[in-house]
């Protein structure tokens, strides 16, 4: 029974540390689950609505659509999340990208780590980056 224990130990251990697909589905799954926080989709749906149903149908049947794929995503994270060790590594149906309207790319945050001109005691970025939906940015051409 010793050996046994320590057999599975070692296993869980392989399966957890050894490949690159646990990580993958883990974070997956976390950025998944905070779909709801992000509300990217929702906005996605509303935006795609109006402009192709036409703009009266855009804030009803848009939202939603989106809300729907809101818990939908919320709940395969939630799934990924759980099952993250056990070996099923693709994406069940969502990319692991987030969505974003197609009006909106985020850029790279301005802070220290990734801004090069530290020295000046400014960098360009997000005005606000922890505002969902924030698009103003500093220094865009």
């Amino acid at each position: 029974m010793r050996k046994f224990i320590t057999l599975l130990a070692m296993t869980g251990a392989v399966a957890l540390v050894g490949c690159a697909g646990p990580e993958h589905k883990l974070g997956r799954g976390i950025n998944n689950i905070t779909e709801v926080v992000r509300g990217g989709e929702i906005r996605r749906s509303v935006e795609q609505t109006a402009l192709f149903e036409g703009p009266e149908t855009g804030y009803t049947t848009g939202l939603l659509h989106g809300l729907n794929r809101t818990v939908q995503r919320t709940l395969v994270g939630a799934y990924e999340i759980v099952t993250f060790p056990l070996p099923n590594y693709d994406p069940l149906m969502f990319p692991a990208n987030p969505v974003y309207p197609d009006s909106y790319r985020p850029d790279i945050l301005s802070d220290s780590f990734f801004a090069t001109d530290t020295y000046l005691g400014f960098s360009a970025g997000d005005v606000a980056p922890m505002l969902p939906g924030s698009r103003f940015h500093i220094f865009d051409p």
